[in-house]
């Protein structure tokens, strides 16, 4: 048997060998989700709406963006409201709803919505990175074309398929 030749490690390819060792951890830990620096649970827990007697105490609302915000401070339509409650008290069920502009609320998280897309239902279950964007965001109304080759209706020139 031949003697295999000992190679040596530069001290660069050593540091190479054990950053790319370190980097292959056996399970990832996933990144806990935060939404403006507060976790889905005190989200949860916080009130939807700014509470008198501590104005400065954080609410839902305040942490929207402005577009949402603005609509919360307009008020919830009967309608949102009626939504709001359904998906609340939904217990694992599809909540079906025409509701495309309905905020995306942390209450609503981990719940299965179908929006309405025109045509058929589109449903999607409610993560944490959702909160804040509206419902009709998910539920797309157009579909991409896929174009064919040349048909009926197409420019002459376009008509032109070469044999081989």
């Amino acid at each position: 048997m031949a003697k295999r030749k000992r190679r040596f490690m530069t001290p660069k390819a050593a540091r190479r060998k054990t950053r790319k060792l370190r980097g292959r951890v056996s399970e990832r830990r996933k990144k806990e989700f935060l939404y403006r620096g507060f976790t889905v649970d005190q989200l949860q827990s916080m009130p939807l709406y700014p509470v008198d007697e501590d104005p400065d105490a954080p609410a839902v609302v305040n942490l929207l963006g402005a577009r949402a915000r603005r609509s919360f401070d307009r008020g919830l339509s009967q309608e949102n409201e009626h939504l709001r409650q359904r998906v609340k008290h939904s217990d694992g069920k599809v909540v079906r709803t025409h509701r495309r502009d309905m905020v995306i609320l942390p209450e609503f998280v981990g719940s299965t919505i179908g929006v309405h897309n025109g045509q058929g239902y589109t449903e999607f279950e409610i993560k944490p990175e959702m909160i804040g964007h509206f419902l009709g965001e998910f539920g797309m109304t157009r579909n991409s074309v896929t174009h064919s080759g040349p048909g009926v209706g197409a420019t002459k020139s376009s008509k032109h398929v070469p044999l081989k």
